[in-house]
């Protein structure tokens, strides 16, 4: 068995590489054989050189204790232990150089698995050294049917359609669109006024009581722009008047919307609309993606879209 590494096809998280992992570790070793066969290091520790050659050295040159009579009964309990580095890719270019030939070393004992969500991060002498599993994006259908059971469970009242806004809005991330369940459960979940529960907090009312979910809510949640928005935004491109184009642009970024999402959503807007030809779409989809990469370098949000509104409707 070799060194291996887990990376997502796409951009984004939450396809279930860190609990594959896990739960693999599990059946492996068992509950109690893994905690002692078993370190992980996540984005929260430190991933300098000195965490390579002091704390990830010092485990991968321990021995293999030998499992219980219980334990090979039920689980394989191969003779080797497990490092998982989860965000790899966050790790310094001296720390994964150094982890090179830790790997090297102590191959006889010790496995790793490096998880991360882009691959281009990873030196190349790493990436040799590991066997590939990429992780694309869950099926939307596997998970609704999870959105669906945490409803059922936390007895959750919605509005028809919004699970699956839910996860158009959340771009195939689960955890993303759990969290944004939740955030709009508590959110039109009203108080028991005047009742506390045995720590002093305010209890939740019971389901008869709590509001439905609606479409609106989980877009203002999730900081969604709004449909409106975004075709003032076009119809004033078609304009090709500048000084409109500054003042909406200015409304919008003054409203709070984010940058990134406007350029998101302008995407689906512009390159799914049959309204456009081919070479439109082209020069479209070119300058999203240098207007994206700027915002994702941390240039200014106002000056990146008033250029690209001004680019657009020059195409338009």
């Amino acid at each position: 068995m070799s060194n291996f590494f887990t990376k997502n096809s796409a951009k984004g998280s939450s396809t279930g590489k860190t609990s594959t992992i896990l739960a693999l570790t599990k059946e492996l070793y068992g509950p109690e054989l893994s905690k002692t066969r078993v370190l992980e290091l996540n984005a929260s520790d430190e991933r300098g050189i000195s965490i390579v050659r002091e704390k990830v050295k010092n485990f991968a040159r321990l021995t293999v204790s030998n499992p219980s009579s219980e334990d090979l009964e039920k689980y394989p309990c191969p003779p080797y232990k497990i490092i998982i580095l989860d965000e790899a890719d966050s790790m310094t270019a001296d720390a994964q150089s150094a982890l090179r030939r830790t790997m090297e070393t102590y191959s006889g004992v010790t496995r790793f698995c490096l998880i991360c969500n882009y691959i281009t991060r990873i030196i190349d002498p790493l990436a040799s050294r590991c066997s590939k599993f990429r992780f694309k994006p869950l099926d939307n259908n596997d998970a609704l049917l999870r959105l669906q059971h945490i409803q059922q469970q936390e007895n959750i009242r919605l509005e028809d359609g919004v699970l699956e806004e839910v996860l158009k809005i959340a771009s195939g991330d689960l955890r993303k669109a759990i969290t944004f369940l939740q955030s709009a459960a508590r959110l039109h979940s009203r108080l028991k006024i005047g009742l506390e529960d045995e720590d002093g907090d305010l209890e939740l009312d019971d389901q008869d009581s709590q509001e439905q979910i609606t479409i609106k809510s989980i877009r203002e949640i999730a900081g969604s722009v709004p449909k409106d928005v975004l075709d003032g935004i076009l119809k004033i491109s078609e304009e090709k008047n500048f000084q409109k184009i500054f003042k909406i642009v200015d409304d919008t970024i003054s409203e709070g919307w984010s940058g990134v999402d406007i350029v998101n959503q302008l995407h689906d807007e512009l390159i799914l609309n049959d309204l456009y030809s081919s070479e439109q779409k082209n020069q479209f989809s070119q300058i999203l993606f240098e207007t994206d990469q700027r915002l994702s370098n941390g240039t200014d949000e106002h000056l990146q879209i008033l250029n690209l509104i001004t680019k657009i409707s020059q195409v338009i």
